[in-house]
């Protein structure tokens, strides 16, 4: 008799279904996608002796020298007709050195060392596959498992670089990873973009002036963008072409080590921005066509492309495709020793149509359906489960705004793996007040909810605004608060205009109640924390190939005659006070007070006591707050006071003692002075 998924064994779902009975009527769908990711563990066991020697497919594919000197070379090409290797060793013959043929579409080549027992090949050496098609044409590649792909100036085809350097200029990490935090306060980054200056900065910039800045600002964690090697700059690193290949823009392997290292010597922990939803469509240095077939790493046909992005798509059922995502995963942490990763496009891959097209409303049989894609979550589950199991310090994230449940439990429990998920609809919500209401129509219930709407048990990582805001045709908050008078109006040597003033205390207040109430974590695009005032624009042939806007002015955040400064101090000032209080390990927020008419918003959380007052003129004296713990508190944050631009409205040696008159469902009540676009934090006095 054939067994079902109701036989399937998922070692801790009750757990699942008791934080969330909704699911119980979806359990065997759960059990079946548990059975095809058990199926998956149980073949990996049987046919290639388990994940952890699954995973290592980079010690085998590419390139490697071996101890008597001779250089081995293996690729997977299952429908190429033959493969053969070329470069500056050989003069670029094509067809000197020629790969011989093993079982599962498999090639191999072997070339002897010099007489002297020195590699063929040296480090730093141009390379290129030469793969003769079923068509009988022979094209140049370069091999995914390149660990060093470079652009030569006077072309736009990337050269594989082999990268073998001595001993002597490898670099040697001195710092284990940190431990793994409660909570996350992330600088979301992107290494070429990090200098004042019109260029690509470098590894070793980000590490020198860059790494000191994040530490300073209290954050515990940097998410590095664009760090896979993709030709088209302007892709925002989400087009790769060579996975295992860190980006030469900004210099070499080696540098970046130094990167993730000195991070960790400031206890700061690096996620990798891994693109495994989809890969470039670019053919010469991409994966696409590498064998002369459409599919090879990916689907054939129709379905091997993703229209919107305009990129070719996985088969994460194919089993060499599988290696070769789970070994990139292994590669960037054993390499490189990053923390984690932020997964991106999770919602196209969990889904056959890729999330194009669907808004989704929440109704679980939207994520229980046929149009779930169980070859991709399968993947996920994968993934997460080798990454934890592998490394106790290990950090994923997912990019999905479906809401898919079970996405961040873990996959013992029949969920996802992952360890966060970020809250998108934050950023959205936050867009969607600025342009379509005035202040005084702010919805506070309705801001409130996009805030704490998120599953129980599965934490989110809350952002005020995303990348993609940073990036020309598209508007920054401190953009849609101030716009053109960012230009002109913050200079301290001149009056505060009113356009400024608002825009100013608008942006601390939205920054605040979005870190202290939206998620169990924080993210800040580079440059957001103190308001950068120009759009992201990469070169490219619209703006003369310019880099004016392809850079961070941090200088403006430095110069003492700015009121930037102002946003910088209060970023700092907030991260700092999370560090010391973790209301982002902390229950969710209880919010006592959204008084519509006052624009007031009264919350507690981690023993803090949160008050916003959002109206454009009112301030109320004597305001009157419900509190949950008796005692005396004290101001330990204003948006108002003088290190943050504010005008210095509340006076923060007084005392304010609570009193035993219960009052909106708290046990206590306090009375505040709360000024208008002032936000104030409260604390117990030590």
């Amino acid at each position: 008799m054939e067994s079902s998924e109701n036989d399937v064994v998922v070692p801790e779902i009750r757990h699942l279904l008791e934080l969330d009975p909704y699911l119980k009527s979806h359990e065997n769908e759960i059990r079946r996608r548990y059975g095809c990711f058990q199926e998956f563990v149980h073949t990996i066991d049987k046919k290639e002796g388990g994940l952890q020697q699954f995973s290592l497919g980079y010690e085998w594919f590419g390139m490697h020298q071996a101890p008597d000197g001779s250089i081995v070379c293996r690729e997977w090409a299952p429908a190429a007709e033959g493969i053969f290797l070329r470069g500056d060793f050989n003069n670029w013959e094509k067809l000197e050195f020629k790969y011989h043929k093993l079982e599962y579409g498999k090639w191999e080549l072997t070339i002897p060392p010099r007489p002297d027992g020195s590699p063929a090949i040296q480090h730093g050496s141009k390379i290129k596959l030469v793969v003769v098609t079923k068509k009988g044409t022979v094209v140049d590649r370069l091999s995914p498992w390149a660990k060093y792909v470079k652009c030569p100036s006077d072309s736009v085809v990337y050269d594989h670089i082999y990268w073998n350097p001595p001993k002597e200029e490898m670099y040697i990490f001195k710092h284990s990873h940190p431990t793994k935090p409660d909570r996350l306060r992330i600088y979301e980054s992107h290494v070429g973009i990090s200098s004042w200056e019109g260029k690509v900065a470098s590894y070793t910039h980000f590490t020198k002036n860059m790494l000191p800045r994040i530490a300073g600002l209290g954050y515990n964690a940097i998410q590095l963008m664009a760090v896979m090697e993709h030709a088209y700059y302007a892709s925002f690193g989400y087009q790769v072409t060579s996975f295992f290949a860190a980006s030469s823009r900004y210099g070499t392997p080696e540098e970046l080590k130094e990167l993730v290292d000195t991070a960790h010597s400031y206890g700061i922990v690096v996620l990798l921005d891994i693109v495994h939803s989809h890969a470039s469509k670019n053919v010469v240095d991409g994966l696409n066509v590498f064998d002369g077939s459409d599919s090879c790493y990916f689907h054939g046909g129709a379905k091997g492309n993703h229209d919107l992005w305009d990129s070719k798509l996985f088969n994460y059922q194919e089993w060499e495709t599988l290696r070769f995502l789970l070994s990139n995963l292994r590669w960037w942490v054993e390499e490189y020793q990053f923390d984690g990763f932020r997964f991106d496009g999770v919602t196209s891959m969990l889904y056959h149509s890729h999330g194009m097209g669907h808004g989704f409303s929440g109704d679980y049989h939207e994520y229980f359906g046929l149009n779930t894609d169980t070859e991709a979550l399968v993947y996920l589950m994968l993934a997460n489960y080798m990454l934890h199991e592998m490394y106790p310090f290990m950090i994923t994230v997912a990019e999905d705004v479906s809401g898919m449940p079970a996405l961040c439990r873990p996959v013992k429990e029949g969920g996802g793996g992952f360890d966060y998920r970020l809250a998108m609809a934050i950023p959205d919500k936050w867009i969607q007040v600025l342009k379509e209401k005035s202040d005084e129509n702010w919805n506070l219930a309705n801001i409130i909810h996009t805030l704490i709407n998120r599953r129980h048990g599965e934490k989110c990582i809350a952002y005020a605004e995303s990348h993609d805001q940073a990036l020309v045709g598209d508007k920054t908050l401190a953009f849609w608060l101030m716009d053109k008078e960012m230009y002109t109006g913050m200079s301290l040597v001149q009056p505060l205009n009113g356009v400024v003033d608002r825009g100013i205390a608008l942006h601390k207040m939205i920054r605040l109640i979005t870190h202290g109430l939206g998620g169990e974590s924080y993210l800040n695009f580079i440059g957001n924390e103190f308001g950068h005032p120009e759009w992201l624009d990469f070169p490219r042939e619209g703006n003369n190939s310019s880099f004016h806007y392809c850079r961070r002015q941090f200088n403006l955040a430095d110069d003492k005659l700015l009121r930037y400064q102002h946003l910088n101090n209060f970023d700092r000032s907030m991260n700092h006070l999370e560090a010391k209080y973790g209301w982002l390990k902390s229950p969710q927020g209880y919010v006592s007070c959204k008084h519509e008419g006052d624009k007031v918003i009264v919350f507690e959380r981690a023993g803090l006591v949160w008050v916003f007052n959002f109206h454009p003129s009112q301030s109320y004296t004597d305001y009157k707050i419900g509190v949950d713990t008796p005692g005396k508190y004290k101001i330990v944050l204003d948006t108002d006071s003088e290190e943050h631009g504010g005008h210095k409205r509340v006076d923060h040696s007084i005392d304010y003692f609570t009193c035993n008159e219960p009052w909106a469902n708290r046990r206590a009540s306090m009375m505040v002075y709360i000024p208008c676009r002032v936000a104030l934090i409260f604390a117990l006095a030590e």
